[in-house]
C-alpha cells in the first residue's frame, strides 16, 4: 500500500468513527427524550450529516452522504448499538459527552482535509473543519429542542478552532499528514474534556437593563435579560 493509499484508508478511518460517534450521540439524546425508533434514527442521521453536508455545499463538492448508502447503513447501526446497550450508554451524560467530543474532534479533521484538497487555502479550511464538526450537533440540538452546545458558553467551537491551529502549525512539519491530523484531534478532545472538568467557559455575554431602550423592554426582554444574567 502506498502513502497515498495509506492516508486515504486512514481518513475513510476518521470519517466512520466519527459518523458512529455523532450518530451515537444524537440518538442517545433522542432516547433520553423518549423519541420513538424512527425519530431517533432521524436525530442520529442528521447529527452525523449535517456538519459535512454543509461543508460539501459550501466548497462546491458533491454531498458526500448522496451518492453512497453507506451512511444510511451506520445511523441504522449506531441505532442498534444504543437499543442493545441501551443501559450503559443513555445512562448519564459522560457517555453523551464523550460520543459527542469523538465525533466533533474526528469531523473537525475530516473538514479540514477535504477542504484543502478541494484547493482552498488553510484558513477556510479551519472554518470548513468547525463548520463540519459542529454543525450536525448544532441541528441535533435544534430538533431536539435544546439550545445548541454550539452557542453556549461552553468551549465548544473554540476547541475546534485549536484544533485547526494545531493542525496548520503541525503541517508545517515534513512528516506524514497523519500525524497533524491525529494531533488535531486530540487536542479538540483534551480541550473538551478539560473544559468540562475544569469548569471553563468563555464569558457570557451580559446585558443590563439601564442601557436597554424602554420600548424594547417587554416582557419577552425580561425574560432573554433574566436568563442571560443566569
Amino acid at each position: 500500500m502506498t502513502a497515498v493509499e495509506s492516508h486515504q484508508t486512514f481518513e475513510l478511518i476518521i470519517e466512520i468513527l466519527g459518523g458512529i460517534a455523532f450518530a451515537i450521540s444524537g440518538i442517545r439524546l433522542a432516547a433520553a427524550k423518549r423519541f420513538d425508533w424512527f425519530g431517533a434514527y432521524v436525530i442520529g442521521f442528521v447529527t452525523a450529516i449535517g456538519g459535512g453536508t454543509l461543508r460539501d455545499l459550501l466548497i462546491g463538492s458533491p454531498v458526500f452522504w448522496l451518492t453512497t448508502p453507506f451512511y444510511l447503513c451506520i445511523s441504522a447501526v449506531s441505532l442498534l448499538t444504543v437499543i442493545i446497550f441501551r443501559q450503559a450508554l443513555v445512562k448519564g451524560m459522560r457517555t453523551m459527552f464523550l460520543f459527542d467530543a469523538i465525533g466533533l474532534a474526528l469531523y473537525v479533521v475530516i473538514g479540514i482535509e477535504k477542504t484543502l484538497q478541494a484547493g482552498y487555502p488553510m484558513m477556510s479550511a479551519i472554518t470548513m473543519g468547525i463548520i463540519t464538526g459542529s454543525f450536525g450537533g448544532v441541528t441535533r440540538d435544534i430538533l431536539i429542542g435544546d439550545v445548541p452546545m454550539f452557542f453556549r458558553k461552553d468551549v465548544y467551537a473554540t476547541a475546534c478552532l485549536a484544533g485547526g491551529i494545531v493542525y496548520w502549525l503541525v503541517s508545517y512539519i515534513p512528516i506524514t499528514p497523519i500525524v497533524a491530523e491525529s494531533a488535531c484531534a486530540v487536542t479538540v478532545i483534551g480541550l473538551r474534556v478539560l473544559a468540562t472538568h475544569y469548569n471553563w467557559s468563555l464569558p457570557i455575554l451580559q446585558i443590563e437593563d439601564s442601557i436597554i431602550p424602554e420600548d424594547n423592554k417587554g416582557d419577552d426582554n425580561k425574560i432573554i435579560n433574566k436568563d442571560i444574567d443566569d
